[in-house]
């Protein structure tokens, strides 16, 4: 681990007027991320900047049925409340499907999303990685790629995004609100995430030294129909194969609406509006679900070892429709 000097911020401005003046400053919450990679030498600030002290750990349930969910909100707080358990369970569940009790006791809702890869060749230094060292290449393409992503990659990178979080609430439309230099910014979590092209190491759209300040989840009136299913290769503690997070407005046994996101086979959060276009107005069968599921997957792009994830990923997302169905 490099050296590195330590602030604790007292306000949010003061914050990002800290990371402003720094460009090698890294802000510090959980740090079940963060603390990690700077023991691998991956990360290496130059300054901590400590933002637990910040008012940024409310959940509030809005009038609407929304809900605002502040940065700092602890994963495992954000699972267990009633709000989001009632009126959004796919992001409960998928919470609870993440890490380890441990884990969900210390990571916060912004660094969840903002989270790097689990790329065994990005932790590795010894090895060659795009997004590590930019234009070095991507030793994962021709190595082994059994956890790597098959929608959204590039020839420079095929890591996967490992959030489980961020896929519930990119299905919700959740939205991101930014504090920075410039003032306050708000985005759809649609467009917090970069997909790799030529430029990996761009991973979002954050201006330097910009701040999230909260996760907001407007009201769906469905979303109390959502579910949350991920595959892996143990149950617990592991990153996904595949995972899906939909939600499902059924009326007359025709589906009126629908929202699909998938985990473990993209290189950011994805969400899949085609294959929620492919289900408005079809009936809610199997045969249906099972056309969404090839709409989503249409572009998917296998590598040596990874090709198993596009059916798997197909059969994740049929099994949540019938999962849910039978609730």
């Amino acid at each position: 681990m490099q050296p590195f000097a330590y602030t604790a911020a007292d306000d949010v401005q003061a914050a990002t007027r800290l990371a402003v003046a720094d460009r090698h400053a890294r802000y510090l919450a959980g740090g079940t991320t963060l603390v990690d990679l700077m023991k691998l030498d991956v990360e290496t600030p130059t300054q901590l900047i400590d933002i637990t002290r910040l008012p940024l750990a409310e959940i509030v349930a809005q009038a609407d049925g929304g809900l605002r969910i502040g940065a700092l909100v602890r994963n495992a707080d954000l699972a267990h409340n009633e709000a989001v358990r009632a009126r959004f369970p796919v992001l409960s569940q998928a919470l609870l499907a993440g890490a380890s009790g441990q884990v969900r006791n210390m990571a916060t809702t912004a660094g969840n999303l903002l989270q790097r890869t689990r790329c065994s060749y990005f932790r590795d230094r010894a090895t060659p990685c795009n997004k590590r060292q930019p234009g070095s290449g991507c030793a994962a393409i021709d190595g082994y790629n059994r956890m790597h992503a098959v929608l959204g990659t590039s020839a420079s990178c095929i890591a996967t995004h490992p959030s489980d979080m961020a896929v519930a609430l990119i299905a919700l439309d959740a939205r991101v609100r930014i504090l920075g230099s410039a003032g306050e910014r708000v985005i759809p979590l649609a467009e917090l995430h970069r997909l790799p092209g030529d430029h990996p190491e761009r991973e979002n759209t954050l201006e330097p030294g910009e701040l999230i300040t909260a996760v907001e989840v407007p009201p769906l009136s469905f979303a109390s129909r959502s579910l949350y299913v991920k595959v892996r290769d143990r149950a617990s503690f592991a990153f996904a194969l595949a995972s899906a997070a939909v939600a499902l407005d059924v009326d007359g046994g025709r589906v009126r609406d629908a929202r699909i996101a998938l985990g473990g086979v993209g290189t950011k959060p994805w969400r899949a509006p085609e294959a929620e276009d492919v289900l408005r107005g079809r009936p809610a069968t199997v045969d249906s679900y099972r056309a969404a599921a090839d709409a989503a997957l249409a572009g998917a792009m296998p590598r040596v070892h990874n090709g198993f994830k596009i059916e798997l990923a197909r059969r994740t997302l049929v099994r949540a429709f019938l999962r849910l169905e039978a609730r």
